[in-house]
């Protein structure tokens, strides 16, 4: 599929940009374009990928316009990764958040749809689901915007990929505990009860290209993600260190914050269809040509809603979880 194509990724000096680079390569595509603000990123990754001459490093903001279009210019697809995305950050400073994060999002449809772009992919967020804060209700509204860019008279057509925590990310909890059992002996835990989804990140990536594959365009795929107890997943990082009488301190729930993530809302669960073993399709409220004849043999999803208090993994399995990404 991406075999002498030109790709586009947003927002792709992040660690979901290093893996998903890493996988397209294998592809052979003709050319990968990575567009993002950082420069200092840009010189590392471009490093880091040994020069590789397939990879042309951009520099520019989603937020213009302008710099899209250029960067669009004969691309097949587009995988748009740019975002703001840190709750409090977005909490903090809203109207940025809805800058990047919607208008950002409204640019990238333009430009595909001027520079006759095949696919675009969106990577959405749990936090999309029944938001409780202002990061989730920004990618929330990029997810309608993207979905509606398929009524639109173009031939580009644009799907969703809904996850949840990828481990080993920028900021991920991972990498705050261990540094807090290696400097300060303690750990910082906003509610016992916490739960979240989970997944490796080169997982996360495959099952991104499952969906580029096999969607049509209109549709939300969401990944079926394993889930725990973020108290366990500390007390698995304690066990793992050398570090002994590690402390727990309870900090209270952020702005914002949920105790449980939602990957699936209660009202999405009543247009909502089982794929495969690894995914449910959200159908859109709104008429996308084909769309639900398309998925009409399939069955709707036996659930009230998908969320992260639900089959949590064991201590055991979450210490397997950490070696397969290399993090214990």
């Amino acid at each position: 599929m991406f075999k002498n194509q030109i790709i586009l990724v947003t927002g792709g000096t992040g660690s979901w940009g290093y893996e998903l680079v890493r996988q397209l390569l294998t592809f052979e595509p003709k050319e990968i374009r990575i567009f993002s603000r950082n420069e200092s990123n840009q010189f590392t990754m471009k490093q880091e990928f040994d020069n590789n001459p397939k990879l042309h490093f951009l520099i520019g903001d989603i937020k213009e316009k302008k710099s899209l279009i250029e960067a669009c210019q004969d691309v097949d697809y587009v995988f748009h990764l740019a975002a703001l995305k840190h709750v409090p950050v977005c909490e903090d400073q809203p109207l940025e958040a809805l800058k990047t994060n919607v208008t950002g999002t409204q640019n990238v449809i333009d430009a595909a749809i001027l520079c006759n772009v095949k696919r675009v992919i969106y990577i959405s967020t749990d936090k999309a689901a029944n938001p409780s804060n202002f990061y989730g209700l920004s990618k929330a509204m990029g997810e309608r915007l993207i979905i509606h860019a398929n009524t639109l008279n173009t031939k580009t057509r644009f799907v969703c990929i809904r996850g949840g925590n990828v481990l080993g990310t920028n900021g991920s909890v991972i990498h705050v505990f261990k540094k807090q059992i290696q400097e300060k002996g303690k750990i910082g835990i906003t509610d016992l009860d916490m739960t979240r989804f989970f997944l490796t990140l080169e997982d996360a990536i495959k099952l991104v290209f499952k969906a580029t594959f096999e969607s049509i365009g209109g549709e939300i795929f969401v990944m079926k993600m394993p889930t725990c107890k973020i108290i366990d997943l500390a007390y698995v990082l304690i066990d793992a260190s050398d570090k002994q009488d590690v402390e727990i301190q309870v900090l209270g729930v952020r702005p914002g914050e949920k105790i449980h993530e939602l990957l699936l809302s209660e009202y999405e669960a009543t247009s909502t269809i089982t794929y495969d073993d690894e995914y449910f399709v959200i159908l859109p409220p709104i008429h996308i040509e084909g769309l639900k004849e398309y998925y009409a043999s399939y069955k709707p999803v036996n659930l009230v809603n998908y969320n992260s208090s639900k089959e949590l993994m064991t201590k055991e399995e979450i210490k397997d979880m950490l070696k397969k990404g290399r993090f214990i």
